[in-house]
């Protein structure tokens, strides 16, 4: 047989039945980074704390996945689980709209609530959902809070919180606002009780959230990448008409503006956030020296 002969002898390839072809891969076996744009297996992006192998991307996480990488195993007794959001100003399709969320998160409200140990260290934490509605704030969210906060009070144990909010809730209208106030005054009085206020802000923390809560700890930390602000970029570009800088609410960008204390990476935040408790705890001066 000649050389040509070889080359254009017609190849031959396995068959595969169209339906088989026609299926994609099963939904949550693998993952893609919106950054880098790499494909990962989800269980192995999960193990590194949904941060991306090639690039470092912070991926969002769920409530129940931040809480497994942070609270020590056993420790963590939610409360409030039960409170669930109403329609009280009749905004169509809001409550079938809840129930999907519902269904698709195993949650009753984006934000879970509960204490727990840390390194050792009692707290209260409050973990927003960003699957849930993304995170926004109605009054069952203000509600959880405030909640949360007074039981820190009680327990004189410090308080914790992580946000990822879109911001306030629009189905819920002046209800959902009143939620910025409500939170912060229970902030103030526990502050002024001596009460011990770390805020972590993960990608996105937007809107009134950011403009609450989220800003008012005693540490306010923050993830690699996070978007961090009040109003989106292109409606402060229009009003003030001008170009912002490219890293513009990004969470290095608040860091070197003075409205962040640290931005941590997701690996090192249950030691960092162990030692703070530590070093506020009874003799923690001694103990924080000594670790």
């Amino acid at each position: 047989m000649s050389i040509k002969n070889i080359f254009s002898k017609k190849k031959k390839y396995a068959s595969v039945p169209s339906e088989q072809a026609s299926q994609d891969v099963p939904e949550g076996i693998m993952t893609k980074c919106p950054q880098c744009k790499k494909i990962m297996l989800t269980k192995e992006l999960d193990k590194n704390l949904r941060v991306c192998m090639n690039c470092g991307r912070h991926l969002q996480m769920n409530a129940k996945q931040r809480i497994e990488s942070l609270v020590d195993e056993g420790t963590f007794e939610e409360f409030n689980g039960h409170l669930i959001s109403e329609n009280p100003l009749g905004f169509p399709g809001y409550e079938e709209k809840l129930e999907k969320d519902r269904e698709k998160t195993s949650l009753n409200e984006a934000i879970v609530t509960g204490k727990g140990q840390i390194e050792g260290k009692q707290a209260v934490i409050a973990v927003m959902d960003a699957t849930f509605r993304m995170g926004s704030m109605g009054s069952v969210v203000g509600e959880k809070i405030t909640l949360a906060i007074e039981k820190a009070k009680a327990d004189k144990v410090p308080f914790i919180i992580f946000t990822a909010s879109g911001g306030a809730r629009m189905q819920e209208g002046i209800l959902s606002l009143m939620q910025m106030a409500k939170t912060s005054s229970a902030l103030k009085l526990f502050s002024e009780d001596q009460g011990l206020i770390i805020s972590v802000m993960t990608n996105p923390t937007t809107g009134g959230v950011s403009a609450s809560f989220a800003s008012l700890g005693d540490y306010n930390f923050a993830e690699p990448g996070a978007l961090i602000g009040f109003a989106g970029r292109r409606i402060i570009e229009q009003t003030i008409r001008e170009d912002l800088p490219e890293d513009f609410q990004t969470s290095e960008f608040l860091l070197k503006h003075g409205q962040l204390d640290a931005v941590i990476h997701r690996a090192e935040m249950k030691e960092t956030l162990g030692r703070i408790l530590a070093l506020h705890s009874t003799g923690g001066e001694r103990e924080w020296l000594e670790n």
